[in-house]
């Protein structure tokens, strides 16, 4: 796991820390949030943590003087680590029923677009009930896709951990199919040399990704969810 500070960075552990202000959200401890590797949302550069999420809940929360300290983890350890308290939050990440028993999702970070990927010459419809059940399916470990799929009779197998052990399990024919957000898997594509024109590509939905935080840091300071959605709109809106 690492952690990042402005002020000192540690190869394997750093953290991102400011001081408490005087702001009705500030609380007594730096906010703990845990992320993933996830190019282009979250990503590490020249050692310091960056992404398209990453500084937007910067922006957000050195807005409204709120200390805090960011964990990249895996994915699987940032959920369970809000569920028992080791952390306030993760990001990013969709809604689903069991992240609604331990946390709250905050206003859209990124909304990003979903689509099944398969190889050019595949005749499956992954919207077919048969080949939901004949072809073999996978999306990333522990994610609201990963649980879609489960949830709505898909045959899922392998359970790569990243983006890129997805692709990889596609291009040398572990699975029949990937379910996978847009904008991440044309940054691995790209990685290997890879467009969207080498695979046969089929929209599923547009999703919104968030930052979760734990009921009970919520519910230590009720103003704080208010302030934080409407920081973060103001935020990505200067972007534009």
């Amino acid at each position: 796991m690492m952690l990042f500070s402005r002020l000192k960075t540690l190869f394997a552990t750093a953290i991102c820390a400011f001081g408490v202000s005087n702001s009705a959200v500030a609380q007594s401890e730096p906010l703990r949030l845990a992320t993933q590797i996830l190019p282009p949302y979250q990503m590490i550069e020249d050692n310091q943590m960056t992404g398209i999420a990453v500084e937007r809940v910067k922006c957000t929360l050195d807005a409204l003087s709120i200390p805090y300290e960011f964990h990249m983890t895996n994915w699987a350890d940032a959920q369970l680590g809000t569920e028992t308290g080791r952390f306030d939050g993760f990001f990013v990440g969709s809604a689903n029923s069991a992240r609604a028993e331990y946390s709250i999702p905050s206003t859209p970070v990124v909304s990003e677009d979903l689509a099944w990927y398969l190889p050019l010459n595949s005749e499956i419809d992954p919207n077919d009930a048969a080949d939901a059940l004949r072809a073999r399916y996978s999306a990333k470990f522990a994610t609201s896709k990963w649980r879609y799929l489960h949830q709505n009779g898909y045959n899922v197998v392998m359970r790569p951990r990243d983006a890129e052990s997805l692709l990889n399990m596609l291009l040398v024919g572990d699975i029949d199919a990937a379910l996978e957000y847009e904008l991440i898997f044309a940054h691995y594509m790209e990685d290997r040399g890879l467009s969207e024109g080498d695979f046969r590509k089929i929209e599923f939905r547009r999703q919104d990704m968030s930052v979760h935080f734990a009921h009970r840091y919520v519910m230590a300071d009720p103003q704080f969810l208010h302030q934080f959605n409407s920081q973060m709109q103001i935020c990505i809106a200067t972007e534009e």
